[in-house]
């Protein structure tokens, strides 16, 4: 008897892409629903993966959220990556678009991360340290090799300074905005990129 077309296509995922499958589901549900409303029976439901399979890749809810939390912040890193050329007030405006629509279609994920950090997880503060350094380094290397702010950058010190207090700033603000939600995403975004100009000019 013919073989199932289906069958003669199917391929068994490596662990890599079984990892990076997991982890799509994980960003969907955490976008969609409260952390504690995300349940790992339902994340392995979907990916048609038994429990067990889940938690050999990721040993507790925990570690499961902060990789996806983790794998996000590298595809965010990914998405904002600088253009060599374009000003630097540019990049900030558009990276910034980039950041607030995420921000805004991730809300419960968003908020759950940052409620975790706030407690004193330490699975989720090492993901958090890791993605602020790389964003940190993101943004002096942009100023650096921009014509406008390179030599502020090189004989100011605080300059990294004002850089990683921006992006606290930015943490809050997006917070607030989520719970209120009075302004646009446009004036979330010239609020933001106007605080980091004025501190680092």
């Amino acid at each position: 008897m013919a073989a199932n077309p289906g069958e003669r296509t199917r391929r068994r995922l490596s662990s890599a892409e079984r990892r990076e499958q997991l982890l799509s589901v994980g960003a969907r549900l955490f976008s969609e629903s409260p952390y504690d409303e995300v349940w790992i029976e339902q994340v392995a439901e979907i990916a048609g993966v038994s429990r067990g399979l889940l938690y050999h890749y990721f040993p507790t809810k925990r570690d499961f959220f902060a990789a996806v939390v983790e794998h996000e912040s590298e595809r965010m890193l990914r998405m904002t990556e600088a253009v060599p050329g374009v000003p630097a007030r540019e990049q900030l405006g558009a990276g910034l678009d980039v950041y607030l629509e995420y921000v805004q279609s991730h809300a419960h994920g968003y908020r759950a991360f940052h409620r975790a950090d706030a407690a004193g997880d330490q699975v989720v503060r090492r993901v958090y340290q890791r993605s602020l350094a790389a964003q940190e380094s993101r943004i002096l290397a942009a100023l650096s090799a921009d014509p406008e702010f390179g030599p502020l950058v090189e004989r100011r010190p605080d300059v990294r300074l004002a850089v990683r207090g921006w992006l606290a700033f930015t943490t809050a603000v997006c917070l607030e905005w989520l719970r209120d939600g009075r302004l646009s995403r446009d004036q979330v975004r010239d609020l933001c990129a106007r605080a980091l100009l004025g501190a680092i000019g």
